[in-house]
């Protein structure tokens, strides 16, 4: 499974930006199977910031939770990230996952830089 993620980029405190995140195959086959997004900030261990599973349910870090909202088009086998209300603390480079028959797939990061 090959993962291509896009949409980073600069913004200023109080904007928005997707991140979109295409995998090379159906990922959504089976329970447990899933596709996300991780981040790491310089300095910071890199940690799971929105997930969505097979049956429709998500999940997202607290940090993020009425800002940020992961979505699916499973007939393009896409995942977004949906980013809004940006905060400088949200600056740094985003990898889309994927979890498939349990083996863990990573796309290259997309840089988000968010600053005034």
């Amino acid at each position: 499974v090959q993962l291509q993620a896009s949409g980073g980029g600069l913004v200023q405190p109080g904007g928005s930006l997707r991140l979109s995140c295409v995998a090379s195959r159906s990922i959504f086959s089976r329970s447990g199977d899933a596709m996300g997004w991780f981040r790491q900030a310089p300095g910071k261990q890199r940690e799971l910031v929105a997930r969505i599973f097979t049956g429709g349910s998500t999940y997202s870090v607290d940090s993020v939770k009425g800002r940020f909202t992961i979505s699916r088009d499973s007939s393009k086998n896409m995942v977004y990230l949906q980013m809004n209300s940006l905060k400088p603390e949200d600056t740094a480079v985003y990898y889309c996952h994927a979890v498939f028959i349990g083996t863990s797939y990573w796309g290259q990061g997309t840089q988000v830089t968010v600053s005034s």
